[in-house]
C-alpha cells in the first residue's frame, strides 16, 4: 500500500467514525474522532445506541448520515466489519481505514477482501492518529514501531 492512499485519505473533508462508544476519550473511535474534528474535518459520529457523542449528533448507520462522507474510518469488533464495508460500498464511499494498533482491532479479512472486490483498496491497520497533525508522542512511537516492523500501513 503505497502512503499516497493515506495522503488521499486525509485529504478528504467528511469522515464518518465508526464505533464510537459512550465510555469516553479512551476508545479509539472516540480519540480519533475528536482528533479529526479539532484538526477541521467535518467528523460523523456512528454508533447504533448513541443519540450524541461530545454534544454532537451521533447516526446510527453510515446510510443515516445526511451528507455523504467521503470516508469512514472502522473502529469496531472485526465481526462488524464486513456489514459495515458492504454499507459503505452501497452508499458510494471509497476510503476506508479499518483501524489497528494492535491485535486485529477492526480487520477483517472478508471485509478487506470485500472492499477489493468492490473496487475500494482499504486503508489496514494503523490509526489515522499517527498521520493527522499535531501527532502525540504516542502515536509517534507507535508509528516507529510498525514502520520497522514493516507492519505500517504506507
Amino acid at each position: 500500500m503505497s502512503s499516497s492512499r493515506i495522503d488521499q485519505f486525509l485529504q478528504l473533508r467528511r469522515i464518518a467514525v465508526v464505533g464510537v462508544r459512550r465510555r469516553g476519550a479512551s476508545e479509539p473511535g472516540n480519540a480519533i474522532y475528536k482528533k479529526l474534528k479539532s484538526a477541521g474535518y467535518t467528523v460523523y459520529a456512528v454508533n447504533p445506541h448513541l443519540s450524541f457523542l461530545e454534544g454532537d449528533r451521533c447516526f446510527r448507520s453510515l446510510t443515516d448520515i445526511p451528507d455523504k462522507p467521503d470516508g469512514v474510518v472502522i473502529t469496531t469488533h472485526p465481526k462488524r466489519s464486513l456489514s459495515l464495508a458492504d454499507e459503505a460500498v452501497r452508499i458510494g464511499i471509497q476510503h476506508v481505514w479499518f483501524h489497528r494498533s494492535f491485535g486485529d482491532g477492526s480487520v477483517s479479512d472478508a471485509a478487506v477482501s470485500f472492499c477489493r472486490e468492490h473496487d475500494v483498496e482499504p486503508i489496514v491497520g494503523g490509526c489515522p492518529m499517527m498521520f493527522v497533525a499535531p501527532v502525540d508522542v504516542g502515536h509517534r512511537c507507535i508509528r516507529w514501531m510498525l514502520k520497522v516492523s514493516k507492519k505500517l500501513p504506507a
